[in-house]
């Protein structure tokens, strides 16, 4: 894809060093200019040829959402903040992620990505073969943006327990007993967790290996992940456990393999 070019606007100068240094991986984004105020950023947004931009919320003299009328539509806007009480108003309006401090090297390569999901921005040296379907997959510390209905809110990737497939939707089960249906595809969820807890033990159903308290054996093949009660088990093949069987020693629940 063509080079982007950048704005970084924080107040504070290490956070930008540290957004630079983590842009430096990423060979097709230019940086073009930065602002530490809120004068400066009208200033640089007024006089500098960009079409995306880094940022922050609280400035000195306003908000980051004072200088959303300076931008003009065709740059896209990544957030990028220590607090996470803004995150439902910056999706408001229209921002195409919201990165919280400290940022990390997977969570801006997962957030470049939307910029152009069929030809994604990646590391130097990174080819296509090295993520599923080019996607860069969060991380157990990231926390995720959802939608559900007219609610928002951020879901810890650790707490998710498990994902269902509704038809076009999908059911996530978190571990505090709720339950949010989103529109998403089960798909979409496998190339995008960490592949290191999650796993596929059905066409329906995705799990998060961490929070398996035990696997019970029915009748015939039927055989289902259980985790902490009340939470419902997950229906999984005999085939799928076997494949599992590894993963599952390897994450310290060696002993509830049948």
């Amino acid at each position: 894809m063509p080079s982007r070019h950048a704005l970084l606007i924080d107040d504070e100068p290490l956070a930008r060093i540290e957004l630079r240094r983590l842009l430096q991986a990423h060979a097709d984004i230019t940086i073009v200019g930065e602002a530490g105020t809120l004068n400066e950023a009208r200033e640089r947004l007024a006089a500098t040829d960009y079409d995306l931009v880094f940022l922050d919320i609280q400035l000195r003299g306003g908000t980051g959402f004072d200088l959303l009328e300076h931008i003009p539509p065709h740059a896209r806007v990544i957030f990028v903040t220590a607090f996470d009480r803004y995150a439902v108003r910056a999706f408001d309006v229209n921002a195409l992620d919201y990165l919280l401090k400290p940022v990390t090297a997977e969570r801006l390569s997962a957030s470049l990505y939307r910029l152009d999901p069929a030809e994604p921005t990646a590391p130097a040296g990174r080819g296509p073969e090295s993520d599923r379907e080019n996607a860069p997959p969060f991380t157990v510390e990231d926390r995720i943006f959802v939608k559900t209905g007219h609610t928002t809110r951020f879901i810890e990737i650790r707490a998710i327990v498990s994902i269902r497939s509704c038809e076009n939707y999908t059911e996530i089960q978190l571990a505090d007993g709720s339950q949010h249906l989103t529109l998403r595809t089960l798909k979409s969820w496998e190339n995008t967790l960490p592949a290191s807890i999650f796993a596929r033990v059905h066409r329906q159903s995705l799990i998060n290996l961490q929070h398996v308290r035990a696997i019970v054996r029915g009748e015939g093949e039927d055989v289902r992940f259980a985790f902490q009660p009340p939470l419902p088990e997950i229906a999984a093949s005999r085939r799928c456990v076997a494949e599992l069987r590894q993963r599952l020693a390897d994450a310290g629940l060696a002993q509830i393999i049948p």
